[in-house]
């Protein structure tokens, strides 16, 4: 049903799910479902990675992070207001660029909400990290999991080549 209120909201099916909880049957169900070109139910890697449905074909997973993550303002021992977050994701993101410059090219996912970091203190640090990655300019590519999926295909498709020729 999920995928259907999406479709009829917003005009357009979901390429990508990231049900936020998930069990031993997420994955199976988003294969189940079919029409995906992604899952980000996963919280174990840094890149993407590729398993496979029941049936042997490709699945592609963009793991979230819960550590570049807003939800850190609502936790103990998270984030206390919204420099320390900018800092945070400024330094992580240097890091991962130095890793890139090195040979080993990483992707960084920034989980936010509205109710947490739309708040003003923390949207003055959101700011400043974007700002920062603004500054860094072709070294780093802003995008959506749409297009790091699309990419994926087409880059680092099981077995060599590209999958799904509609993308």
């Amino acid at each position: 049903r999920s995928v259907q209120i999406h479709k009829d909201v917003l005009g357009v099916r979901p390429v990508g799910m990231y049900q936020g909880k998930p069990n031993v049957n997420t994955r199976r169900l988003v294969m189940e479902e079919g029409g995906f070109l992604y899952d980000s139910d996963a919280y174990d890697d840094d890149l993407p990675y590729w398993t496979t449905t029941p049936e042997g074909q490709p699945h592609l997973v963009i793991p979230y992070t819960l550590s570049e993550n807003d939800m850190r303002f609502a936790s103990p021992n998270g984030f206390s207001h919204g420099k320390e977050f900018s800092t945070y994701l400024k330094d992580n993101l240097t890091y991962l660029l130095e890793e890139g410059r090195n040979g080993s090219p990483k992707m960084m996912s920034v989980g936010l909400h509205c109710r947490l970091v739309g708040r003003p203190g923390r949207a003055k640090g959101l700011e400043e990290f974007l700002e920062f990655v603004e500054s860094l300019g072709d070294d780093v590519w802003v995008t959506t999991r749409a297009e790091i999926a699309k990419h994926w295909y087409k880059n680092h498709y099981p077995g060599g080549g590209s999958g799904r020729s509609s993308l």
